[in-house]
């Protein structure tokens, strides 16, 4: 089959990077892609944005099936288009993709159909928001309706961060799409992200993983896409696998079917695991970066047969395979960010550090000129690995950061801190 990948980030270079290895896939196009997604594909020079543009070059190229991969597409419908020209689609469709469009329209969801979720209120005005704080206490959690890139939600411990938060989503800098907030109260408990293949009628679990969202080491600095992650998540047990697909992701797929828009493609809950049992943070209508990264780095069967399937709504004679290693992946962030920073910084060691035993380098915000490797994102290199245990992942991870020379970057020393903690608790003499 013909595929064409659209997006330019680390998620949609893991994807090229198993597409490519499908015995299924003739001709694999991505656009925009990025300088390591070109090893991987054959780059089209499109607009993802322009629907017309994507569509034309669909049907010049005979393409059998498109695979979406950021959440901005999705959202602005253009899996409705496609299909409304005979073009097939991996992705939601725009009425079905609220459920990452718009926070307010997911809680709303979970609370009229006993979906485990905090507590919370919408707000499309500053002083109510604030008057629900004072009334809540803190810490609470504030969070953009819209999208936001990841970067959308503050988890306030004192009553001036939250007040602070509520003014910056209703200044006028902060666009139309943000004009509406969701105040939840904060959950106790660990996070994780649970995956689920979903036809419309039938899920299939997509592997877990652990993010690590703020900047900075130990947990700290400001939110981010996504500075890590490492699959699979020790807390997801087969428990937590089974109440998550029973309390969340299947009553989901049950109230989408039932307000007519079904849900296809692969469904991301952010979840946090309290003692009570999984609640549902936030739903993400695609894969997730960079843990689609490591769960691509981990997953055994063919991917394009199985987003095939989920188009086509025949899951539920489907199976998935994975390998029982580990996969962990650190990301390489130019300087500033999740704020201001620059583009167009070199990079070398890249061909060095890939060579490393278990080491795979997705790319994300890269461009090339000539033959150098330019930076030209805020989150710019995943690079990953996979070992028998989490420890070891990470140390191929970092052995092969160190041999990346780009000054104008950093990355978290501690991502899969976590997790190694468990390992080390695992093996201490009873």
């Amino acid at each position: 089959m013909n595929i064409l990948l659209l997006g330019s980030g680390g998620r949609e270079h893991a994807l090229a990077w198993s597409l490519a290895a499908s015995p299924l896939v003739e001709r694999l196009y991505c656009a925009p892609g990025n300088a390591g997604i070109a090893r991987e594909a054959e780059i089209a020079a499109l607009d993802i944005a322009d629907h017309a543009a994507v569509i034309a070059f669909c049907k010049a190229k005979a393409i059998d099936l498109v695979v979406v991969g950021p959440e901005g597409p999705l959202v602005a419908g253009i899996v409705d288009d496609l299909e409304a020209q005979g073009i097939r689609a991996f992705g939601p469709t725009k009425a079905a993709a609220r459920l990452e469009g718009s926070k307010g329209f997911t809680k709303d969801l979970c609370r009229a159909h006993g979906i485990p979720t905090a507590a919370y209120q919408r707000f499309d005005a500053p002083d109510d928001a604030k008057a629900y704080v004072r009334r809540r206490g803190v810490p609470i959690v504030i969070k953009a309706d819209g999208l936001a890139a990841g970067k959308g939600v503050v988890v306030a411990a004192t009553l001036a961060e939250a007040e602070a938060a509520i003014d910056a989503n209703f200044s006028a800098a902060s666009g139309d799409s943000l004009r509406e907030i969701v105040v939840e109260d904060f959950l106790e408990g660990e996070e994780a992200s649970f995956f689920a293949l979903c036809d419309g009628e039938t899920a299939i679990p997509f592997g877990t993983a652990q993010d690590h969202k703020r900047a900075f080491d130990g947990d700290l600095g400001p939110n981010t896409g996504g500075m890590g992650a490492y699959s699979p998540a020790p807390v997801m047990t087969k428990d937590l696998i089974a109440r998550s697909m029973t309390e969340i992701v299947q009553p989901t797929l049950r109230a989408m079917k039932s307000i007519g828009a079904p849900y296809k493609g692969v469904l991301y809950a952010g979840l946090m695991i309290t003692k009570g049992g999984p609640q549902l943070i936030e739903y993400n209508a695609r894969f997730g970066d960079p843990e689609c990264q490591v769960l691509m780095l981990r997953l055994k069967s063919d991917l394009a047969p199985a987003l095939w399937a989920a188009r086509d709504g025949v899951l539920k004679t489907f199976d998935l395979r994975w390998h029982d290693h580990v996969a962990l992946t650190v990301v390489m962030a130019a300087n500033g960010y999740p704020g201001a920073y620059a583009k167009g910084s070199p990079i070398s060691g890249l061909d060095e550090a890939a060579a490393l035993e278990g080491v795979a380098i997705f790319h994300a915000g890269t461009r090339a000129d000539q033959d150098r490797i330019l930076a030209n994102g805020g989150r710019v290199l995943n690079v990953c690995a996979i070992g028998s245990t989490v420890r070891e992942a990470q140390s191929r991870a970092y052995a092969a950061v160190d041999k990346i020379a780009w000054p104008g970057g950093f990355c978290r020393r501690d991502i899969g801190w976590r997790a190694i903690e468990r390992e080390a608790a695992a093996r201490k003499p009873a």
